[in-house]
């Protein structure tokens, strides 16, 4: 198989500092959090203003990646389901996906509501939102 080489380009600064306490949805009392980017990767950024909607991603990297079936949301009523039908943090490529509104730019850091990462974790990359996106 071929491989792939990521680098994180900033950290989420979070009050959220453990997973079993987090929200598991942003709709669920994620904080505001702050997204702080690397010196190298500060023009990218120049665009981005309050009011914008973005898409984040990280890479969860408290996730356990052998992980192929969860009961979903932790719960083991339901039936177990193959991870990527799921939102599961725990996953063989744990790259979380966050729809986050940015409420202040200063300079590389970004301030974000919405974000149910963890304090630490590795930012790959940042999308404008272009339209819809079905996050059942």
């Amino acid at each position: 198989m071929t491989t792939f080489e990521l680098r994180p380009i900033g950290r989420v600064v979070s009050a959220l500092t453990d997973a079993s306490t987090a929200p598991r949805q942003p709709d669920e009392g994620a904080p505001s959090a702050w997204l702080h980017f690397e010196v190298s990767v500060l023009d990218a950024l120049s665009s981005l203003s309050p009011g914008d909607e973005v898409i984040l991603l990280t890479w969860l990297d408290r996730a356990d990646r052998s992980v192929l079936r969860v009961h979903p949301r932790g719960d083991r009523s339901r039936p177990m389901e193959g991870v990527f039908s799921t939102r599961s943090p725990h996953r063989p490529n744990p790259i979380g996906l966050h729809r986050v509104e940015i409420t202040a730019v200063d300079g590389t850091r970004i301030q974000v509501r919405g974000l149910e990462a963890l304090d630490g974790t590795p930012i790959l990359d940042v999308k404008p939102l272009l339209g819809e996106i079905d996050e059942r």
